[in-house]
């Protein structure tokens, strides 16, 4: 059983158990967190798609941890200018673990 669930604007693939790193969201860890914007849901042999959401369906997790992820560097320059910048980026994530999926 598995679901394409819409969090933050990104889609993810949701399996009850698996935990999936998405975009920071304003939960505390522990919470149990509900997602409706399910595209689509497949159990077994029955695939539902949404248009663009499947009615009545929804996703529960719980939020595991707040994190940063891995360093990234920018660096800008222009030849023969001595125009040189350089800037770092972290990107923050919440880490949920996918309880339960009901396709409504």
């Amino acid at each position: 059983m598995y679901a394409i669930v819409r969090i933050g604007g990104h889609q993810y693939r949701a399996e009850p158990g698996k935990t999936i790193r998405v975009q920071l969201l304003d939960t505390e860890p522990g919470q149990t967190i509900q997602f409706d914007q399910v595209l689509l849901g497949a159990d077994g042999d029955t695939i539902k798609v949404g248009t663009p959401v499947v009615d009545g369906a929804s996703v529960s997790a719980e939020v595991v941890r707040h994190g940063r992820g891995e360093k990234i560097t920018i660096f800008k320059h222009k030849r023969r200018k001595n125009y040189r910048r350089k800037q770092g980026h972290r990107q923050g994530f919440t880490e949920v673990r996918v309880n339960d999926i009901s396709l409504g």
